[in-house]
């Protein structure tokens, strides 16, 4: 029998600080005996037990099938309120080996723990406190500040029953209780937009409470008032003093509680750490650390320390993320050091990451000084500085003599590979015994950050390059989900670009449990929105208005309605809809900025089919397909999509006037830009992909010149991409739908450049922010926009899902898939697996020649998870529609023929002349 597995509520797995008093709950199936399929729930109890005294359980019944985002069943919780929840479910299933019928309940699944955090501004009573100094300069950094309370607990206390600590920070933080790191989180509370929203942390600090006690913060600028943007002067930009807000709560079991909030009486001392910044590094000064007493010692002599003043109230929304913190997730070791032609010495991680390094142990005289300084690739045998523009990405230590044990920086990341020390030879490091040496490879490691997301997609092929282009996909996405989704993680950018994320989004919430992230930032972005009169910011938060004010994109602004609908299909979650529906509205309605026939004003410049690579290195906006065109075609896309989505939510009215708006759009859409026959005014590949992808093309005879034109705008291309941030993540989809399968396996598989592969042969270990970031000859892309990890154009790996591995989710959350795995090119294996909210989807499949001359088979076996069901469509065999469980097919397969040739131009071939 199955059982219930995996309790989550909201979109945590972890039910401490839920922001809700009504957490909507999820659950899975787990089923160790292949003998049950088509396992399906038809209802579900509900047990809610208060965690105090005696406590009174109800167990509530709900009817139906459902098991993803169940509605709170009883009355709604109240802040720090704890309740036990366990479930069970009626189901039905199929014996796979009787084909008999059967019905049943699960066991009860063991107790889940959700507890409220602070759920409204009555619930605080600390205040932000900050050191008392003179106004900064504005284009000066703000040094790091200690913070410190001691505190006795009550004599008449008793057991401590249970401890909260609720804390955030006008910056970036790290919190000590009694001298114990309290959480694991790095960059903590993260990015928001902090005029609208300031996320804060909830951490269970029982077992961490003693009589005496003190608790301790430190606080550096962060993204807070720390140097951000182009513009190398624009600092303080949400304010100009930092400091904690903190309250801890100490309950007995009698409920009563003692809170030691942030207030006046704190203290307050400079930090060793001299500067700490998110694009230039940090710089920690051995010779002014105050040892460890200052975090652990409740009797610390603090006279010397300087009283802290308080700061107002925060007007924005405090908030518990719905997304995991960021976290150190993996250590990665050098691979080799290196000299330079010039002298210095480099590691080299063998992997370009996001992160910073952890040394075991540094011993250099007093007064020198150790600096590392970052970067993501090397030119000439140097290091290659001039991409990261004008951030320095140098962390760097000034000695007191004594030996430097287990640093790392607190406050900053960088983007990079290679690491160039200056000042210390890793080699020459001794143990605690003044004696053994420290092998180098083991003294220095780099720590991988990024949001902690669950990994939900993995793939795998014949071919290693492909399966490199997959790796170099995830490892693009790990470094640029670090709090935001930024577009790069190591220049003087590091932003949250709406168009990048746009275009990545399916991708994305197929390879991680990302959805809670990007529901999260997408309230900043609604947020900020309703600042520019409709206009979403090109980035959020917003701290490139001085740059660009409220300039209305097409692409990159249509992320306010595709994001939420990608993040629907994916999780199932209406809510977000429902929440981010006055936000799409608004984009169509007062944001757009409209010519005589309502399709995009032209004389508006768009940013379009951005970074095609026939595009000037200083112009990447320049390309072959006119940029009206694709906002035109985006408006038409998006207003259906919103047609969609306003049936969803009931409104009616609101349906049919999408609906009919789309498709007056798309008519006019056909008039502006289309023939009768199927030919477009941009004879380019992105504009026939987008009339295919986008679903715009009227009759058949459209259908196939269009089909006709992308496969011969492909052939003439020698298979090589010619398409920018617009075209690139539908090509292979428009190919594939236009029967032209075998183009979009040899697109896929080529490696000159500009193409997917080539980055690869170049050595790259993450996706290229250009086609050719790396020239040919080893020499770095001429254009001051370059990037070593940028992970749009790795959009291509939903292709890659949907179409080589076969599995695509027909209702959203991944209540029925469709397998449909289309082999192809010179793949003779593959296989592909999503985690989805019901469970794990898993498609393999394998071309098999049989003994009989000629023929061959599709070996393909599907997992199904329970309470879900597959629509199955194989070559050869009629279409079906299967429960849960794990299936095995082998029906006769006839591959396409292969490799389809380039279109030569006749003065290019051999001996061929004028």
């Amino acid at each position: 029998m199955a059982k219930i597995v995996d309790i989550s509520f909201e979109h945590s797995h972890f039910g401490l600080g839920i922001q809700s008093g009504t957490p909507r709950l999820s659950w899975k199936f787990a089923c160790d005996d292949e003998s049950i399929c088509d396992f399906t729930q038809t209802a579900s109890e509900i047990t809610l037990k208060p965690v105090h005294r005696n406590p009174e359980a109800k167990t509530y019944r709900i009817e139906g099938s459902e098991s993803i985002w169940v509605s709170w069943p009883g009355p709604p919780l109240h802040a720090r309120q704890r309740m036990l929840v366990r479930v069970r479910a009626y189901a039905s299933w199929i014996n796979s080996e009787t084909k008999d019928q059967a019905q049943g309940v699960t066991p009860w699944s063991e107790w889940a723990e959700v507890e409220c955090a602070l759920l409204g501004r009555d619930d605080w009573t600390a205040v932000p406190i900050a050191r008392s100094l003179p106004q900064p300069p504005a284009a000066e950094p703000i040094r790091p500040v200690l913070f410190r309370q001691a505190f006795d607990l009550p004599a008449n206390c008793g057991l401590v029953d249970r401890a909260r600590l609720y804390f955030t920070a006008y910056g970036v933080y790290r919190a000590y209780l009694n001298g114990i790191r309290v959480g694991d989180h790095e960059m903590g509370p993260g990015w928001t937009s902090y005029h609208h929203r300031l996320a804060y942390q909830v951490c269970n600090v029982t077992s961490m409470i003693r009589e005496r006690n003190v608790i301790s913060i430190e606080v550096a600028e962060g993204w807070y008032a720390g140097r951000l943007g182009f513009d190398s002067r624009k600092r303080h930009l949400y304010g100009d003093q930092i400091g904690p807000l903190a309250q801890l709560e100490i309950f007995d079991p009698q409920g009563q509680v003692l809170r030691v909030d942030t207030d006046g009486s704190w203290k307050c001392h400079a930090s060793p750490l001299i500067r700490s910044e998110i694009y230039d590094g940090e710089r920690y000064d051995m010779r002014q650390d105050l040892g460890r007493n200052w975090a652990s010692d409740p009797n610390y002599d603090d006279s010397g320390w300087e009283s802290v003043v308080t700061l107002p109230f925060p007007t924005a929304q405090l908030v518990v993320p719905r997304a995991p913190p960021v976290r150190v997730t993996q250590r990665v070791h050098p691979q080799q050091i290196l000299t330079t032609p010039s002298g210095r010495l480099v590691l080299d991680f063998g992997q370009n990451l996001v992160g910073k390094l952890h040394v075991r142990s540094i011993s250099v005289l007093r007064n020198a000084a150790v600096s590392f300084i970052h970067a993501e690739v090397l030119e000439n045998g140097e290091l290659g500085i001039r991409p990261l523009r004008d951030a320095k990405c140098t962390d760097t230590i000034i000695s007191s003599g004594e030996s430097l044990i287990n640093w790392e920086p607190k406050f900053t990341f960088h983007g990079f590979r290679y690491v160039q020390i200056d000042g210390w030879d890793p080699r020459d490091e001794s143990g605690a015994d003044g004696k053994s040496p420290i092998p180098w490879q083991d003294n220095i490691t780099a720590l991988v950050m990024h949001t902690d997301f669950t990994q939900t997609g993995w793939f795998e092929c014949s071919h290693e390059s492909v399966n490199q282009l997959h790796r170099n996909t995830q490892w693009s996405m790990r470094g640029n989900f670090l709090s935001i989704p930024t577009d790069c993680p190591q220049r003087d950018e590091r932003l949250g670009w709406t168009g990048d994320i746009q275009i990545f989004s399916p991708s994305a919430t197929f390879l991680y449990r990302s959805t809670g992230m990007l529901a999260d930032w997408m309230d900043d972005v609604a947020a900020e929105q309703s600042d520019h009169a409709g206009v979403p910011p090109l980035v959020v938060p917003n701290i490139l208005d001085h740059v660009w004010p409220s300039m209305p994109q097409a692409v990159w602004d249509d992320v306010v309605i595709i994001l939420p609908w990608v993040l629907y299909q994916a999780s199932g979650d209406l809510e977000i809809l429902q929440r981010q529906y006055p936000s799409m509205t608004t984009w169509l309605s007062k944001g757009v900025r409209r010519g005589e026939d309502q399709l995009w004003d032209p004389e508006l410049w768009q940013l379009g089919d951005w970074l095609d690579p026939q595009a000037p290195a200083d112009e990447p906006g320049d390309g072959r397909t006119n940029g009206t065109l694709v906002a035109d075609a985006y408006l038409v896309y998006v207003t259906s999509i919103l047609a969609r989505i306003s049936e969803l939510l009931g409104k009616k009215a609101e349906h049919i006037h999408y609906q009919e708006q789309a498709s007056r759009l798309r008519t006019r859409f056909h008039e502006k830009y289309v023939t009768s026959t199927g030919l477009m005014v941009s004879d380019s590949q992105t504009a026939y992909a987008l009339a295919i992808a986008l679903n715009l093309i009227y009759s058949a005879a459209q259908h196939a010149t269009i089909s006709r034109q992308l496969s011969r705008l492909v052939r003439a291309a020698k298979f090589r991409v010619a398409t920018g941030f617009a075209g690139t993540p539908i090509i292979l989809h428009a190919l594939t739908q236009t029967n032209n399968l075998p183009l979009a396996y040899r697109m896929l598989l080529e490696d000159g450049c500009p193409s997917w592969l080539y980055p690869i042969t170049q050595g790259a270990t993450t996706i290229w922010e250009r086609w050719d970031s790396m020239l040919p000859d080893g020499s770095i892309n001429p254009g001051t926009m370059t990037s070593f990890n940028h992970y749009a154009l790795g959009s291509v790996v939903q292709w890659l899902h949907e179409t080589v591995g076969g599995l695509k989710a027909l209702e959203p959350g991944w209540k029925t898939a469709l397998v449909a795995p289309r082999p192809g090119g010179v793949l003779t294996h593959a296989s592909v697996a999503h985690e989805s909210g019901y469970g794990r989807w898993e498609c393999r499949w394998e071309v098999i020649a049989t003994q009989s001359e000629g023929e061959t088979v599709l070996a393909v076996e599907i997992l199904v998870p329970p309470n879900a069901r597959a629509v199955v469509r194989l070559p050869n065999r009629q279409e079906e529609t299967v429960g849960s469980g794990r299936y095995r097919f082998t029906v006769s397969f006839v591959p396409e023929p292969y490799p389809p040739k380039a279109i030569e131009p006749f003065i290019t071939n051999p001996g061929q002349g004028l």
